[in-house]
C-alpha cells in the first residue's frame, strides 16, 4: 500500500510540475519594419499577426500576412505588395524558433533572451538568431525583439533605379502581449 501511495504521490508531483507549462497566444501584436532611405524613409506596421508560444518547449511561432502591412503612403504599399514582397505569390512570412535561455514564466521580471529558429520570407528559409526580451508580469508575457534582415538574403530585388534610395537591410521589430490560452473550452 505504501508503494502505491508513493507512486501516486510521484505521479501527482510530476503533473503539478508540468502544470506551469502553458500555451500563450498574442492578445495584441505589432510587427513593423523600417528602412532608412536617402529620399524618404520607408516604414510599415502590421497589427494582425498573432504569435503563439509554448512554455513547455520554449517554442514561438509567428505567421504574418504580408498583405496587411500598412504604409503612410498608398503608393509605397502598392510597390511593397507588387514589386518587392510579391504578396500574391508570397502571402505570408513565418518564423518558428526556440528561446535558448531558461525563463521562469511564473516569476515576474524582464528576461533577456535569444530565439534561434527559421525565418521564411519571400520563399526563402534562413536560420536566424534574434535577441529580445520576455517580460513576465501578472501572468502575461510581453515579447519584444528587434533585428535586421538583408533584402538580398531573401531574394527581394530592388530595381537599380531605386537602389540608392532603399537600404540593403530593414530593421524589423515585434512587440506582443501574450495571454494564457485556455485549452479546456
Amino acid at each position: 500500500m505504501k508503494k502505491i501511495a508513493g507512486i501516486l504521490c510521484i505521479i501527482c508531483l510530476g503533473i503539478a510540475g508540468k502544470s506551469s507549462a502553458q500555451i500563450y497566444m498574442a492578445d495584441s501584436c505589432r510587427v513593423g519594419f523600417f528602412s532608412a532611405a536617402t529620399i524618404e524613409d520607408i516604414a510599415a506596421v502590421n497589427t494582425a499577426a498573432r504569435p503563439i508560444m509554448s512554455t513547455a518547449n520554449n517554442e514561438i511561432d509567428v505567421k504574418i500576412n504580408n498583405q496587411l502591412f500598412k504604409f503612410k503612403k498608398e503608393l509605397m504599399q502598392e510597390h511593397f505588395n507588387e514589386e518587392y514582397m510579391e504578396t500574391s505569390k508570397y502571402q505570408y512570412t513565418t518564423f518558428t524558433g526556440n528561446v535558448k535561455e531558461k525563463v521562469d514564466y511564473t516569476k515576474d521580471g524582464a528576461n533577456q533572451v535569444t530565439v534561434a529558429g527559421t525565418l521564411d520570407m519571400h520563399g526563402v528559409k534562413k536560420a536566424v538568431t534574434i535577441p529580445g526580451t520576455i517580460t513576465v508580469q501578472n501572468g502575461l508575457l510581453f515579447l519584444k525583439a528587434t533585428f535586421n534582415a538583408k533584402l538580398a538574403d531573401y531574394n527581394i530585388k530592388v530595381p537599380s533605379v531605386l537602389g540608392s534610395n532603399i537600404a540593403e537591410q530593414v530593421a524589423i521589430t515585434l512587440t506582443a502581449t501574450m495571454k494564457p490560452y485556455n485549452t479546456k473550452k
